[in-house]
């Protein structure tokens, strides 16, 4: 399952989560990262929204790991290698379920 790992020693691996799934084979994927400010020393947050190749076949709401490949079309640079965990998507189907 870790094929990519003998791949990717000087690559970097993003991590983020699914807030779009409207495209074919596409994903965007939402990556948050923690910056201090260099002024007032304050911790502040960072988004930033990327498109993915995707054929694992992730849903909204899943964290994914993704790396650099090459270009699949214009906004199109990443791709995904595997998803971290199911845990959200499965409490939040088992929510609807009890709410019936």
């Amino acid at each position: 399952m870790n094929w990519w790992k003998e791949l990717t020693s000087n690559m970097k691996i993003l991590k983020g989560k699914v807030v779009s799934k409207k495209m074919a084979k596409t994903a965007t994927v939402e990556v948050d990262r923690i910056i201090i400010h260099k002024m007032y020393k304050k911790r502040v947050r960072r988004t930033k929204k990327y498109h993915v190749h995707d054929e694992l076949g992730v849903e909204v709401g899943q964290s994914v790991r993704f790396i650099p490949t090459k270009p699949y079309s214009k906004l199109k640079k990443w791709k995904i290698i595997e998803i971290e965990k199911l845990q959200g998507l499965e409490k939040s189907k088992k929510n609807k379920r009890s709410k019936k």
